[in-house]
């Protein structure tokens, strides 16, 4: 594949009047363009164990492909192009930022990797710029039908990684297709991270209703120049007002990039753990406030934390669901095991959100896939450059 970048130029002008169902065709006829035999576009499903192609022109060989056990899984898992033995075909991940979307696949006698990785990564962002009105392509993250109140809830999420040169923050939340009352928000700030984890009681449209009220008032109490009591105070109120039988945890916190200071509310959540030097360490327990949703804390602030991170720093908050989580025999999965899974893929070198990709994994199967309670965790890290 040798060509100039001018090949990107065209794949943006031609993709301004294309649906969803088109990308892939586009990509094909650009990479043919260019002298690229063949090219396929795979997305990951909602819970990334499978590789999904979209619809094209030539048949793309298998039609998904397992994370775990493929090549483009390897690629996709490790953010890394890799190529077959014979030199012909490229696995090149498909990243927006740092959120991984999947798989771009191309064949051709002569390969250029920088050519194809160019290629993938403009795929990626137009797959983002379309996903939001393309049925087609959010299907295709789908194994499965979808509860209202699951669907609520993720039309209301934030990507499940996002991050800068200095920082990272990624997420994951179960049952993927019938959460209920869990859910997350990260967003960059002009001073660094916001981070969020709520979870209203019950596991129904009215807890998928009153969470993503708490994310809408949280967004527009902080874009509004609001502090963290502030977006407890209206979560508060909006509960005490809107969903009166429902009552939430929250945990709230914002993180300053350029020196590290993490201050954050708890209110009634379980505590914080901060992984460091491949230690679990408790410096970020304190003790909670009360829950949301009987307007409390309108009178009552609450109480505002503050820690000094290190550079490598790795903040884990998680639901309930996860450390009470009860295998068959009633072994709880606990807070040691959590955080174990987490450092044993930071030895491996694994990335962050594939390392939160295995700790749900693991998860599920401690219940042998049977989750009795939404679980979320969102693991932020703190890497500023020198």
């Amino acid at each position: 594949m040798v060509a100039s970048n001018s090949f990107l130029a065209d794949l943006v002008a031609r993709s301004q009047l294309i649906s969803g169902r088109d990308l892939a065709r586009l990509v094909f006829d650009v990479g043919r363009s260019v002298g690229l035999e063949a090219t396929a576009v795979y997305v990951t499903d909602l819970q990334q164990t499978r590789l999904i192609a979209l619809p094209q022109p030539v048949s793309a060989g298998e039609p998904s492909l397992d994370v775990d056990s493929s090549l483009a899984g390897l690629a996709y898992r490790m953010q890394r192009t890799y190529l077959t033995q014979d030199g012909l075909t490229a696995w090149i991940p498909m990243v927006d930022g740092v959120e991984r979307l999947g798989v771009l696949k191309a064949r051709g006698p002569d390969l250029s990797v920088a050519d194809c990785e160019a290629l993938a990564g403009v795929t990626a962002l137009l797959l983002v710029s379309k996903s939001s009105h393309s049925d087609l392509l959010v299907e295709a993250e789908r194994r499965r039908p979808m509860t209202v109140q699951a669907e609520l809830l993720w039309a209301f999420l934030p990507p499940r990684t996002i991050g800068t040169a200095q920082v990272t923050s990624t997420a994951a939340l179960e049952p993927a297709y019938s959460a209920g009352g869990d859910a997350f928000d990260h967003s960059m700030t002009d001073s660094g991270l916001h981070l969020a984890l709520l979870d209203a009681m019950g596991h129904d449209l009215a807890s998928g209703g009153a969470s993503a009220a708490g994310l809408a008032a949280c967004r527009a109490t902080r874009r509004s120049g609001g502090s963290l009591t502030d977006i407890v105070t209206e979560i508060d109120r909006i509960l005490d007002e809107w969903f009166t039988d429902r009552l939430m945890t929250a945990i709230i916190a914002d993180l300053d990039v350029n020196d590290g200071i993490l201050t954050w509310v708890n209110c009634a959540h379980p505590q914080p753990l901060l992984v460091r030097d491949g230690q679990v360490l408790h410096i970020l327990q304190r003790e909670p406030d009360l829950p949301l949703g009987w307007n409390f804390h309108s009178h009552t602030p609450p109480t505002t934390h503050r820690a000094r991170l290190q550079p490598g720093d790795r903040i884990l908050f998680y639901s309930d669901g996860v450390t009470e989580a009860r295998s068959p025999e009633g072994d709880l999965f606990g807070e040691q095991r959590l955080a174990d899974t987490v450092i044993r893929a930071m030895a491996a070198g694994e990335p962050a959100p594939e390392a939160l990709r295995r700790l749900l994994q693991q998860l599920k199967r401690h219940q042998e896939h049977k989750l009795s309670d939404d679980a979320t965790i969102v693991m932020a890290e703190w890497h500023p450059t020198p």
